[in-house]
């Protein structure tokens, strides 16, 4: 495996994860709401053929995608911990250029970098290599670049 490949994509997902993390629990209590309105399902009959009404399926599908929801946010939670210790192992500097590069991009990064840290571009990379190589070291604890 191509362990600084998977920092990037790591590094990459990291902003939509935290949208994750304060998107999830929303839905999840937009679900709830929605169980709420749903008028319970009729338990007085005998159901035809084996199945059961179409709010009793409503009911059971509400319930699994919460279930499902609070699963993927237990995740979620996980993943920005581990990375978020990952992203502490590294120095100001190599913090800022994976920032810069991964977490946040935005174009003429690099030129922003070498006027903010006053050098030049090839340092920039090799702050780079240096951060990836240490933040991959913290996560998997692997060098192999």
């Amino acid at each position: 495996m191509k362990w600084k490949n998977e920092a990037m994509d790591k590094l990459r997902r990291y902003d939509v994860m935290r949208q994750a993390l304060r998107n999830i629990p929303a839905e999840i209590e937009r679900l709830q709401k929605d169980a709420c309105a749903l008028r319970g399902a009729t338990t007085d009959r005998t159901p035809v053929k084996g199945g059961g009404s179409r709010r009793e399926e409503a009911l059971i599908n509400n319930l699994v995608q919460r279930q499902e929801l609070k699963l993927t946010l237990e995740q979620v939670k996980r993943w920005l911990h581990v990375t978020d210790r990952g992203l502490l192992a590294l120095k100001d500097d190599e913090r800022l250029v994976l920032q810069r590069l991964y977490l946040y991009p935005e174009k003429g990064a690099i030129e922003r970098l070498c006027s903010e840290l006053g050098v030049e571009q090839s340092t920039i990379y090799r702050k780079r290599d240096q951060a990836l190589e240490r933040f991959t070291l913290a996560m998997y604890g692997y060098a192999e670049l």
